[in-house]
């Protein structure tokens, strides 16, 4: 028998739940839902863990855990390269291909939108065959997109080409992020999760000083691009690198445990029930991520209301 405070149960319903757990946000406890050996529920407080160091956190960490890790970062940081090293130089694409910066942005609004997609391809393949083979797949042919930007000779094969980008970098965040946690402590998972999130940001400065070493003339947007091909080598080389890398554990356990198995009608069937019971929990981290990737964007979004106060002059 647990020695802690009895409470009352987890509230049943949207709008009791919000209620209740508002009022916890005050409580230095947790209310946790716990089951006896006889099956038998209750609710009862307990007290959070302490704050780890984070440099004990991180020692948890193997040598193979961290291989794991920082591929999986790597990925990330190579993916949010490219991506920037577009958005940062609007001015110089839009002199290139004589259009204006809000024909230019979108690009920048057509791999987002594809990026949605991918993503959503991406995690269905993720769940369906596992973690390994959609990352290879992706990190690979991002490279060759990567290059591909430099031939586009016109703005169309410009257009092509990033969209086919957005759609193949919604293949990585969710199987780097897979690859890179599944194997660290769970208690070192919080941690070494921020870590591997700042990969955008890190993509975004090699990006930027990208951008200030090729100078501002507008071909120079190439030269900032051409830096991918040793870049784009290892974006390849990732991909390459994670076919020597095992299959995540937890598929390989749920495989073995013959949860996937099932038939491709099968797995979608399961895959809209999971929908149907946590749409609301889905919706809650699409409007999370919302805001979060508005924050990601603020200059994008600056320079497209910017270029329609100005549309008639142009």
């Amino acid at each position: 028998m647990s020695s802690n405070e009895r409470v009352e149960p987890i509230a049943k319903g949207i709008l009791p739940t919000a209620v209740q757990f508002f009022k916890d946000l005050f409580i230095w406890k947790q209310r946790v839902e716990v089951v006896n050996g006889f099956s038998e529920t209750h609710a009862e407080w307990q007290s959070p863990e302490p704050l780890k160091n984070p440099i004990s956190l991180m020692a948890q960490l193997s040598a193979r855990d961290w291989l794991f890790f920082l591929d999986g970062l790597a990925a990330w940081t190579a993916d949010a390269f490219d991506f920037h090293a577009l958005s940062i130089q609007t001015k110089k694409l839009s002199d290139y291909y004589n259009r204006s910066k809000t024909d230019v942005n979108t690009a920048i609004t057509l791999t987002l939108l594809l990026r949605s997609v991918g993503a959503a391809l991406f995690g269905l393949a993720g769940d369906r065959y596992g973690r390994k083979w959609p990352m290879v797949v992706s990190m690979i042919v991002l490279g060759v997109l990567q290059v591909a930007t430099i031939y586009s000779h016109t703005f169309q094969e410009f257009l092509a080409v990033r969209s086919l980008f957005g759609l193949f970098m919604g293949g990585v965040y969710g199987n780097a992020i897979a690859m890179a946690l599944e194997h660290c402590p769970v208690n070192a998972r919080g941690l070494m999760s921020g870590i591997l999130q700042q990969g955008y940001s890190l993509g975004y400065v090699f990006a930027a000083c990208a951008n200030l070493g090729v100078g501002g003339s507008t071909d120079s947007w190439k030269r900032c691009f051409g830096l991918q091909h040793p870049l784009a080598g290892i974006s390849i080389g990732i991909g390459l690198l994670r076919i020597a890398f095992p299959e995540s554990k937890q598929f390989l356990e749920a495989k073995k445990a013959g949860k996937r198995n099932a038939s491709a009608a099968e797995f979608w069937k399961k895959t809209q029930s999971m929908v149907g019971k946590e749409w609301r929990m889905c919706v809650y981290c699409i409007i999370l991520m919302s805001w979060v990737s508005s924050n990601h964007y603020p200059n994008t979004i600056l320079v497209m209301k910017s270029n329609r106060t100005t549309l008639g002059d142009e």
